[in-house]
C-alpha cells in the first residue's frame, strides 16, 4: 500500500464527516477508494455520492450493472475491484460462468439481451475508446438513452476506482489470492 490510510480518529472534520456519510448510506460502510479520496475531501464526497448512485440507483438490477463493473475491473486489471465486484455479483444473480468468461477475456453467453448489450458497451468503451453508431442505436433500442447514459457511468466511475485501487497499491484482505492474472 502507497498511502497511509487516515483513521477516524487522524481524520479532519471535513474528512470525518465524508467518512461518516458514507457509513450511514446503503453501503454502510466506506467504500475502499474513498479512503484514498479523503486526502481531497470535495473529490471524496462528490465521488461516493456518485459511486452510491451508480451501484444502487441504475435502471439495472445488480445481476446486470455488475457486468460494466466487472468489465471495468477486468479492463484496469484491478484486483480489488475485481475481488469486490464478483462477490456482489455472484449475490446478485450473475451465473458464474459469466464471470470467468469476463476474468478470462471471452466473451460470455447471457441468457438475457440486456446482459449481452451492458458488456458489448462496456467493451466498447474500454477498448474502442467510443460506440459505433450501430450499437449505440441498438442499445439505445434495448436498454433506453438512461441506461446507455448509466452504463457509460458505470463505466466512467469504476475506471477511476481500478486506477485508484491499482495506484495506490490496495491489497486484498488477508489470505486472499487475485484470481486476476
Amino acid at each position: 500500500m502507497r498511502l497511509k490510510l487516515l483513521s477516524p480518529g487522524e481524520m479532519n472534520t471535513d474528512q470525518k464527516e465524508i467518512y461518516d456519510e458514507a457509513i450511514a448510506g446503503k453501503r454502510g460502510a466506506p467504500p475502499a477508494p474513498m479512503m484514498a479520496w479523503l486526502n481531497s475531501p470535495d473529490m471524496a464526497r462528490h465521488a461516493t455520492r456518485l459511486g452510491e448512485q451508480l451501484r444502487f440507483n441504475t435502471i439495472f438490477p445488480a445481476k446486470l450493472s455488475e457486468i460494466a463493473i466487472l468489465v471495468t475491473a477486468r479492463h484496469w486489471t484491478s484486483h480489488y475491484e475485481w475481488f469486490a465486484h464478483k462477490r456482489l455479483a455472484l449475490k446478485g444473480g450473475m451465473d458464474p460462468k459469466i464471470i470467468e468468461d469476463i476474468r478470462d477475456r471471452r466473451t460470455p453467453v447471457f441468457d438475457d439481451p440486456k446482459g449481452r448489450m451492458i458488456y458489448d458497451l462496456a467493451k466498447s468503451l474500454h477498448e474502442g475508446k467510443g460506440v459505433s453508431q450501430g450499437l449505440y442505436d441498438e442499445a439505445v433500442k434495448l436498454l433506453t438513452e438512461r441506461g446507455v447514459v448509466e452504463v457509460i457511468g458505470l463505466c466512467g466511475y469504476y475506471t477511476m476506482v481500478s486506477m485508484t485501487l491499482n495506484t495506490f497499491e490496495f491489497g486484498l484482505p488477508e489470505g486472499e489470492i487475485s484470481d486476476l492474472a
